[in-house]
């Protein structure tokens, strides 16, 4: 038995060294940052992939200081757009040597949307706003449908009517909170002691209204859900993904 746990042990500390070493080594320490500070990742934030043509032979940098060029990318490749910064692209895409994900200059790429910049921005910072209140659970005007059921789950009830301006849908959600209840009673020496229970309990009702897929008007409909605050807003969709 102690000839086998020596073995063991023996075989941990090989494998412990040799994780070690592979997070050591030349290759890892080289790999590039997905976001530096300044910049801001957008792999995965539209439906589809953003794609960019090379117009220019485009150097290639493995951050977005653009110093120290890896290599370059011929005119006409086209490359897929994992980040940005005020003044760079990072893509993926093969390079003249190789397969490779770098910043290259803005003024390098062709997009077939003349406000590709401006509309990435307006996206990223929607999604910040919409990811914090999806964290807090929370709903505003300008979320779309999957945004509010992302943040709030199914709704308690749903109802929708056609109009001469079109169809409007109104969901429910019943707003719980956790309630404090003391009780009283005798323990096992005879003593009184009290006992605090949280207990789920409805506290209100809202009711969200939808036109277009997003979110037109929010209502409380029992109670005080919302808070002091009242409804918040972010801006509506970013359109051209």
């Amino acid at each position: 038995m102690k000839a086998i746990c020596l073995v063991l042990l023996a075989v941990c500390i090989t494998q412990a060294a040799q994780a070690q070493s592979a997070a050591s080594s030349p290759r890892n320490r080289s790999s590039l940052p997905t976001v530096e500070p300044g910049t801001f990742a957008l792999e995965g934030m539209t439906p589809k992939p953003i794609i960019l043509k090379v117009q220019l032979e485009a150097p290639v940098y493995p951050t977005s200081k653009l110093q120290g060029a890896l290599g370059s990318f011929a005119p006409g490749t086209v490359v897929t757009l994992l980040a940005m910064s005020d003044t760079a692209y990072r893509v993926r895409g093969r390079a003249r040597h190789g397969d490779v994900a770098g910043w290259v200059r803005m003024a390098d790429m062709l997009s077939a949307d003349p406000n590709l910049n401006a509309n990435l921005k307006k996206l990223y910072e929607r999604t910040k706003m919409v990811d914090d209140l999806i964290q807090h659970k929370q709903v505003a005007l300008g979320m779309t449908r999957e945004e509010v059921q992302s943040s709030m789950g199914k709704p308690s009830r749903k109802s929708s009517k056609v109009t001469a301006a079109g169809k409007e849908e109104r969901v429910e959600y019943a707003i719980y909170d956790q309630v404090p209840q003391t009780s009283t009673g005798v323990n096992a020496f005879g003593q009184i002691v009290q006992t605090v229970v949280y207990v789920r309990v409805e506290v209100g009702t809202l009711s969200i209204s939808f036109k277009d897929n997003v979110v037109a008007e929010i209502e409380e409909s029992k109670g005080n859900p919302l808070g002091g605050g009242g409804a918040r807003t972010v801006p509506p969709p970013v359109v051209g993904f």
